[in-house]
């Protein structure tokens, strides 16, 4: 599927999405605590979405029952909300996707509830800043490749690694869009960046081996050894000079 560049207009809707779902994580941000359960971060989540007249990306596609991803320690993405409550020392990956005007709005930030380990305060700081160690690369007239090498150079220096079988996308009118993201450094050098290309960008750090599986609920995804995982993902637009950051606020930053 050829890579679809976005007009003026179509960004334009795209910082729109995107800055619902910044303002989204804020709220949720919020909310984490120990005793919290994710079902009730999703209701929450559901409730701003809808308030702010867009509607959850994630609601129903490809089956997916909730409104945001809330993965838990071990789970590294498309984790379920429910009842579990979460605990001091858990640490939690909300991934939020909102669609408004025919376009989406991507992003995820893991948080630590309470207090947490040094380990899992390091997983999370090098997940994010992974995604910012690629973004330097995120230049029109350079390579996809470069984003993604340096990403798991930033990683694996760090002694995490990076999952290889769930990648980033482009987003657009559509969810998921060409190209295909890896955070791992390809092959190939991938297409070269031009501007109006729209990627959602998304690091999945697991704090042991990059192996996966899928849990019974063909949904959730967890780390193969039961070691924790962080995941940071932003929206981001390729343009003339530095790339634009759709789903971030100026406290992320």
């Amino acid at each position: 599927m050829a890579i679809q560049l976005k007009n003026a207009d179509q960004i334009d809707r795209m910082r729109t999405a995107g800055g619902i779902v910044a303002s989204c994580h804020s709220y949720i941000k919020s909310l984490v605590k120990p005793g919290v359960t994710t079902k009730e971060l999703d209701a929450a989540a559901e409730e701003f979405i809808l308030s702010r007249g867009a509607v959850p990306s994630f609601l129903g596609y490809r089956g997916f029952p909730a409104s945001i991803c809330a993965s838990v320690n071990d789970e590294v993405i498309h984790g379920v909300p429910g009842p579990r409550v979460l605990k001091q020392g858990d640490i939690i990956s909300v991934d939020i996707g909102v669609y408004i005007n025919g376009f989406h709005g991507d992003s995820s930030r893991t948080y630590a509830v309470g207090a947490v380990s040094p380990e899992n305060e390091k997983l999370i700081a090098v997940a994010r800043q992974s995604f910012f160690e690629g973004m330097r690369y995120a230049r029109a007239g350079r390579h996809l490749h470069e984003i993604s090498g340096a990403i798991q150079n930033f990683v694996e220096a760090n002694g995490f690694s990076v999952v290889r079988d769930y990648v980033g996308h482009g987003i657009g009118q559509k969810l998921h869009e060409s190209p295909e993201i890896p955070c791992y450094r390809p092959p190939s050098r991938g297409p070269r960046l031009c501007p109006g290309m729209a990627l959602a960008i998304e690091p999945m750090v697991n704090a042991g081996t990059y192996e996966i599986s899928l849990l019974h609920n063909n949904q959730t995804v967890v780390t193969a050894d039961g070691m924790n995982s962080a995941h940071y993902e932003n929206t981001i637009v390729i343009t003339g000079g530095e790339p634009e950051l759709l789903t971030i606020t100026d406290e992320d930053i």
